[in-house]
């Protein structure tokens, strides 16, 4: 009996965590101040399977949870470049980083500077 009962919690321990759906993850995403912060995370939660997107403007961190089964960190990227945000694995085209108002133009290095203090 004692066995039994054991097993019973292993399997049942196992399919708990089977049906986790849910994935985190961390990425660098480049920009500048609190406007950009919005777009970033507008564009995260608007992808389909994103449930909570959290970018720091002082560490360029984004934090993220989404169901794997829904969506995936390539086309999280290419959204977040659509915007005009450069991650590590996706650069923004010019057209798209061009459409982001000026004070978040974050590679003009005269913005940047504007921003540190």
């Amino acid at each position: 009996m004692k066995n039994l009962v054991i097993v019973l919690i292993m399997l049942l321990g196992s399919v708990i965590y089977a049906q986790d759906k849910n994935a985190r993850a961390s990425l660098e995403v480049d920009g500048v101040c609190m406007m950009c912060k919005e777009r970033i995370e507008k564009a995260c939660i608007k992808t389909k399977g994103v449930k909570s997107a959290v970018w720091n403007v002082e560490t360029h961190e984004l934090k993220l949870i989404y169901d794997e089964r829904k969506t995936d960190l390539k086309t999280i990227n290419q959204n977040i470049a659509n915007v005009g945000h450069d991650t590590k694995e996706i650069k923004a085209t010019e057209e798209a980083y061009n459409s982001v108002h000026a004070c978040c133009r974050y590679r003009d290095e005269d913005v940047k500077k504007d921003h540190e203090d």
